[in-house]
This record gives C-alpha cells, sequence and structure tokens, in this order.
C-alpha cells in the first residue's frame, strides 16, 4: 500500500485499534544506544560531564548504561561498535553519527555545567541553550568525542 496524500493518512488513522489486548507503556522511547568506538574512553567522558556513574554489567560487556532516576525511568546505554571487518552475528555495527536521531539527555538543574565540562573534556557544543516555548524548558546540543550530536534538555 502506498499512500501519496495526506487525506490518504488522514482517512486511515482514526481506524488503527489496538487488538492485542495490553496496555501500551506511557513512553514510546524505551531505551537508547549511543554507539561508540573507545567504550572506556566514552565511559570517562560522560561520567565527567554528567557528574554520575554509569553500570558496567559483567554480562553486557559492550554496553555502559546510564543510571536510573526512578524504577519507570527511560535509560539507555554507550555500546562499543566493532570494525566491520571484525563484525560477526552479534556484534554492533552501528556507528557514531551526527546525522539522523538524536537523543536528549536529561540536564536537569545542570544544563550549564554540563555544557561547560562538554568544553572541557574535548566535545563540542553544537547548539547554545535555547527555551522551548511554553514551560517546556531547554535544549542544547553537544558532539560526544566519537562524533554523535547529543542533545540536552533541562526543565529547569
Amino acid at each position: 500500500m502506498t499512500m501519496t496524500t495526506t487525506a490518504t493518512l488522514n482517512e486511515i488513522a482514526p481506524k488503527i485499534e489496538v487488538t492485542c489486548g495490553k496496555t501500551r507503556r506511557p513512553h514510546n522511547l524505551v531505551w537508547f544506544e549511543l554507539p561508540v568506538t573507545d567504550l572506556p574512553l566514552a565511559i570517562a567522558f560522560y561520567e565527567a560531564i554528567f557528574a554520575t556513574e554509569l553500570r558496567v554489567d559483567p554480562r553486557f560487556p559492550e554496553l555502559a548504561i546510564f543510571p536510573r532516576l526512578r524504577p519507570d525511568s527511560i535509560t539507555g546505554a554507550l555500546i562499543q561498535t566493532q570494525p566491520l571487518e571484525h563484525a560477526n552475528h552479534g556484534n554492533h555495527l552501528s556507528r557514531p553519527s551526527d546525522q539522523g536521531a538524536i537523543v536528549y539527555l536529561n540536564c536537569d538543574g545542570d544544563l550549564d555545567g554540563v555544557l561547560a565540562r562538554t568544553k572541557t573534556l574535548g566535545g563540542t557544543v553544537l547548539q547554545e541553550v535555547a527555551q522551548l516555548p511554553g514551560e517546556m524548558g531547554w535544549i542544547a546540543q553537544i558532539s560526544d568525542l566519537d562524533g554523535n550530536r547529543i542533545g540536552l534538555h533541562a526543565a529547569f
């Protein structure tokens, strides 16, 4: 089926129903992974700019997981990438990028501090702090040591 007009989308959208009988989680985002080429260096960078500790689980040695602030918090991880010539089934082939989706990380109460530490530690500020409309908070964007474009958000 090819949709060629907005009218077609508007006609079918109201007909979409959840048929599995399960209630969806309240968040659309449930996990993220930021590809990095040097996991120990990336861990040190992110721990320093966010003044937090990432969790490394021996069962998943290629991941460093951002902490959960509450049990229902959404989190994700830094993930060690593999060079294409060494990749096999199961290895992570994603690449650091400044293009595509942007993940926004929480900086409540410390957005300016995160930006200052980013500059000090070799990251780049791509977008200075901008206030969002209404009561949505403030955002900025950085480039990490691998060149990933990372969004920063603060509600206060």
